[in-house]
């Protein structure tokens, strides 16, 4: 006897990878970021503060409430700047590896975040797969490896949030937690801007729902006049930007979106826009047979505007840099959300499951051998800071401290008065790295502090 219709339905999701059910999914996802966290953090184990976060540290002793309103170059950074006050007053600078263990807790949370909200689109098999990519993105690897992006990362997470908020029946207490999460994530960093044009779209493009619109008209308002008061008073970058940024948008935009798409399998340079292609045709090969639904239009606006305002601001210096570890993340994640969406009617059959199981293994093991390299240079990059720091604690005493010497303007430009130096390091402790010192750049650093002649 031939089953029904819903039998048949019932056979076909199952050999589907959207049928697929994993028992304990989420626990798996959860102890495995906690593992693969770790492993990270015990790389990182030598590191030390760098580049931005001497801004941060050589100003905190001059800290006021009206300071946390002040911009980071454009970003908003209340909350990143609340977090370093806490970490400067508590464990100071003698050890990074709490600033580090932060950063990868936020990392861990947003592997699950984008697990669930996978899972509840695409099933559990797709779920884990986005997590795994995501949670060994060797491109991605500033976000990974320098604790200063703890910021972008919190932003992510409660971007995240507030996406799993809006889906369901829109109620009081869920689009409350929405907006709450929304606001964090402008606080830590301007890459809640993105996930407001993910909430606006997906409010605009859900039948029913444009009326919750006006949880965001408040939001809107205080990030308006925030930067009306505050935020444009921050440091543009060299050379800044101008019109001609509009002019480079396009293959800016092109680059970065690429380099998103191909992040996911551990590479880059010409390999992203060679993949936007396959990758974008997916989607669109998707919305076309299925339809494109509000939050698959939230996120793909949420990946091009993200690339479009980071443009704006940077395009100046270079399409490549749309490729930056630190934009990586985020392109990366939403590609995540959109290309496991086209990937839920996949067979789950015969040598379709090996055959799916390897390639996500080689993306996963490419993406990580990728990772290790650059923590590998970083500790290079960190033996250099050694030297430096050990400079700046041998000339202390010396008649011949140049009190403008700039230590090192390659790993430490924030560096360019060492009294300010010295009154952060008697407040917060001696920062230590634990790796071999580079001795060309302790003589060199030396060097650089002392006055001419002297």
């Amino acid at each position: 006897m031939e089953p029904g219709n819903g039998a048949r339905r019932g056979l076909s999701l199952k050999s589907t990878a959207a049928g697929v059910r994993i028992p304990n999914a989420r626990l798996i996802v959860a102890v495995t970021a906690l593992i693969v966290s770790a492993a990270i953090l015990w790389l990182a184990r030598g590191f030390t503060f760098y580049f931005d976060e001497w801004t941060f540290i050589l100003t905190a002793p001059d800290w006021t409430v009206a300071t946390l309103l002040q911009p980071h170059n454009e970003h908003p950074s209340m909350l990143a700047r609340a977090a370093y006050a806490i970490f400067l007053n508590t464990v100071g600078l003698r050890s990074y590896v709490p600033y580090m263990a932060v950063l990868l807790l936020l990392h861990a949370t947003n592997v699950v975040l984008l697990f669930e909200l996978v899972r509840r689109r695409s099933g559990e098999l797709l779920g884990l797969a986005a997590a795994a990519l995501l949670l060994v993105l060797g491109a991605g690897w500033e976000n990974l490896l320098w604790a200063f992006q703890l910021a972008w990362l919190a932003s992510v997470a409660l971007g995240l949030g507030m996406l799993l908020c809006l889906q369901g029946r829109s109620t009081r207490r869920r689009m409350s937690l929405a907006t709450v999460f929304l606001v964090g994530s402008l606080m830590f960093s301007g890459i809640g801007l993105v996930f407001a044009v993910a909430a606006a779209v997906l409010l605009i493009a859900t039948p029913g729902r444009r009326r919750d619109l006006w949880w965001l008209v408040p939001v809107a308002v205080a990030l308006m006049a925030w930067y009306l008061a505050y935020g444009r008073g921050g440091v543009e970058p060299v050379p800044p930007p101008s019109f001609a940024n509009l002019t480079l948008m396009p293959v800016y935009l092109v680059w970065g979106v690429g380099s998103g798409a191909a992040a996911l399998i551990g590479e880059s340079g010409w390999a992203g826009p060679v993949l936007l292609v396959p990758a974008a045709a997916a989607v669109a090969w998707t919305w076309r047979r299925n339809g494109a639904d509000p939050l698959a239009l939230s996120v793909a606006a949420a990946l091009i505007a993200f690339y479009i305002v980071t443009g704006a601001t940077r395009a100046q210096l270079g399409y490549q840099q749309s490729a930056s570890g630190r934009y990586v993340y985020e392109g990366a994640l939403f590609w995540l959300i959109l290309l496991t969406d086209a990937a839920r009617n996949l067979p789950w059959r015969g040598t379709w499951r090996p055959a799916l199981t390897a390639c996500l293994f080689l993306a996963c093991f490419n993406s990580g051998v990728l990772l290790v390299t650059y923590a590998a240079a970083k500790t290079a990059q960190m033996e250099r800071e050694a030297g430096d720091l050990q400079a700046l604690a041998a000339e202390r005493a010396d008649p011949c401290l140049n009190p403008n010497g700039a230590v090192d303007l390659l790993v430490m430009p924030q560096v360019t008065r060492p009294a300010d130096f010295y009154r952060a390091v008697d407040l917060y402790g001696f920062p230590a790295a634990s790796v071999p010192i580079d001795q060309a750049a302790l003589r060199a650093a030396k060097v650089n502090l002392r006055k001419l002649g002297c």
